[in-house]
């Protein structure tokens, strides 16, 4: 990468992670934790191979990933965050925030993983009832289920079907995700395509209130 050349700490962590493709392989690592190339490679659509191989060898280089190999019966080569790498999670963490108006408008050829979805409602969502009892909201969208789960007064989003959901939202992901962050009403995302499930009061339970959403147009 080439270097901006100013003794400014912006400008410097740019020279670091400020390549494209660089903190999306970042969120991916956050995400999925320790992680086969071929895992990266899917959750980053669109880079091209060399890049991808490109990018992990200059986070290297940087100390923010390192290679380590997966016991049997995996026995591959797995890339995870460093203890510096980690420290971008907050960096992470409020690009989601500052982000999510912009999710208001999904274009036609956005590439959609479920993951994605989840990490901005962990953000984005907290429960309402902490002393409540735990509860789970299946989301079946994107390329996999997700399910948000409550704990400790906040809502942390996992890979996967939950076996006996409090409830469930199914269909396009921004209906689901306008719905629970509070830019629109049920009836709204019902019209768009999205089918629920359960009690519909557990989804007050975690979601967004409407004045506390970011001003957007779902």
């Amino acid at each position: 990468m080439r270097s901006y050349g100013e003794y400014c700490a912006v400008a410097k962590s740019l020279d670091v992670v400020g390549n494209r493709w660089t903190l999306l392989i970042v969120r991916e690592l956050l995400l999925r934790g320790p992680a086969r190339y071929t895992d990266l490679r899917d959750g980053l659509p669109g880079i091209a191979t060399n890049l991808l191989a490109e990018r992990l060898r200059e986070l290297e280089e940087e100390g923010l990933v390192a290679r380590v190999q997966a016991p049997p019966p995996v026995a591959t080569t797995l890339f995870r965050l460093t203890p510096r790498g980690e420290e971008l999670r907050p960096v992470i963490e409020r690009l989601v925030l500052w982000g999510m108006p912009l999710m208001a408008q999904q274009l036609p050829n956005d590439a959609v993983r479920s993951h994605w979805i989840g990490f901005a409602l962990e953000s984005m969502l907290s429960d309402h009832d902490p002393d409540g009892p735990p509860l789970m909201i299946e989301l079946r969208t994107g390329d996999q289920p997700v399910t948000l789960e409550t704990h400790d007064g906040a809502v942390r989003a996992r890979f996967g079907s939950a076996d006996h959901p409090d409830a469930v939202l199914a269909g396009p992901p921004k209906p689901i995700a306008g719905f629970l962050i509070g830019w629109i009403e049920l009836a709204d995302a019902e019209a768009a395509g999205v089918r629920h499930e359960g009690d519909p009061k557990a989804f007050d339970r975690v979601r967004a209130l409407p004045e506390a959403a970011p001003p957007a147009t779902a």
